[in-house]
């Protein structure tokens, strides 16, 4: 997606988000005709080989993106990041346990509180202090003894990102929502991670699980099957009906995905995030929410104007300019810009200049 062609939007929004042009032509097809089948996309059934092969091929292209072998079990979920916040205490932390939370937003916060229903959750660290405008600082021992230890790769709200993640002896879960497949990870060190997909991996509705094998044996109680990752393993992400046309479009920008490569993707990420960054900090009317950079995420560039005037000043003035999606977090307000792997540095290009024409212009 680049540009202001025709009526389309450069929609900077953090969530559902930007999806590349193909991938919505491609899935605006399949609504009226999957591979020529004479059947819709939101048609076909859910148990039969259409939808199975959509299935196998999506589970595939995960495992071959992130390198990780069959020791690996790829689901498609409902109930976005709230519902993973439930299983993966439900499942992994008993009632005398402790797992230990990295406090690096509102929703490794939410996550954590999550937790405390199951058994204990404690904050191995937390920014809270700072109002999360930077990272914490990670500590230098982790009880041997913890459940499994939890960090939220990227912060949407604030603005802050884990470049590294941590090395860690006991299990590690990621949720890793908003910034899966823009950064090099060693997913092979994760015992689970989680992302939303309506971000950089598909359309809303559904939530890429990816858990090793071993991690099914350390469940800790009897659960609802639709709770349970044992059931949902065995049963292949079909213990219900699944979100079909959702984990389609996940298929396609999967596919997306591997022709760009992760290395260009990052290569990208890096570019356009720099360059929104720079033009921020030579700014005299704008500055970014995160002021020191090795905490800056790559894909929610948040920022503030000088006073609330110029902020709705700016608004409208990019409205005019077909660009949408700027509004902060209900919570934070100000700006945020989502860098999803779809926005082009076209598109980041635009608004750098839609934010020089706005401060030369302004009266200050």
């Amino acid at each position: 997606m680049s540009g202001n062609k025709g009526s389309r939007k450069i929609n900077f929004g953090s969530g559902p988000a930007a999806l590349p042009e193909e991938v919505l032509h491609q899935a605006s097809e399949a609504v009226v005709d999957y591979n020529h089948t004479g059947l819709s996309i939101l048609e076909i059934p859910h148990r039969g080989k259409l939808f199975l092969d959509i299935l196998e091929e999506s589970k595939a292209l995960v495992r071959e993106l992130c390198e990780l072998d069959d020791q690996f079990e790829v689901l498609w979920l409902h109930g976005g990041g709230r519902l993973q916040f439930c299983m993966v205490p439900a499942n992994f932390l008993g009632e005398n346990d402790v797992a230990g939370y990295i406090d690096s937003g509102h929703w490794s916060q939410e996550a954590m509180n999550y937790a405390a229903y199951y058994g204990r959750s404690e904050a191995l660290c937390s920014s809270r202090d700072v109002r999360y405008t930077a990272l914490p600082t990670f500590p230098k021992k982790i009880p041997d003894d913890l459940a499994y230890v939890h960090i939220t790769t990227n912060n949407t709200i604030y603005g802050t990102q884990w470049h590294r993640l941590p090395d860690v002896k006991v299990p590690l879960v990621a949720d890793m929502s908003s910034d899966i497949f823009s950064i090099g990870r060693d997913y092979k060190n994760l015992s689970l991670f989680y992302a939303v997909a309506q971000k950089n991996v598909g359309a809303a509705g559904t939530t890429l699980v990816v858990l090793r094998k071993e991690m099914l044996k350390r469940v800790k109680r009897d659960l609802p099957p639709m709770l349970d990752y044992r059931a949902q393993v065995a049963k292949a992400s079909v213990l219900n009906t699944p979100p079909v046309f959702a984990i389609y479009t996940c298929l396609l920008m999967l596919r997306w995905t591997k022709k760009k490569t992760l290395a260009v993707l990052e290569q990208e990420s890096i570019d356009k995030s720099c360059l929104l960054y720079d033009a921020l900090d030579q700014s005299n009317i704008f500055h970014p929410v995160v002021a020191q950079p090795e905490y800056r995420s790559r894909m929610n560039v948040c920022f503030r104007a000088n006073n609330s005037e110029i902020e709705k000043g700016f608004s409208d003035f990019c409205s005019q300019q077909n660009i949408t999606g700027l509004e902060g977090h209900r919570t934070v307000g100000g700006f945020r810009v989502s860098l999803y792997n779809a926005i082009s540095r076209e598109d980041v290009q635009q608004l750098v200049s839609a934010m020089d024409t706005f401060e030369k212009n302004i009266v200050l």
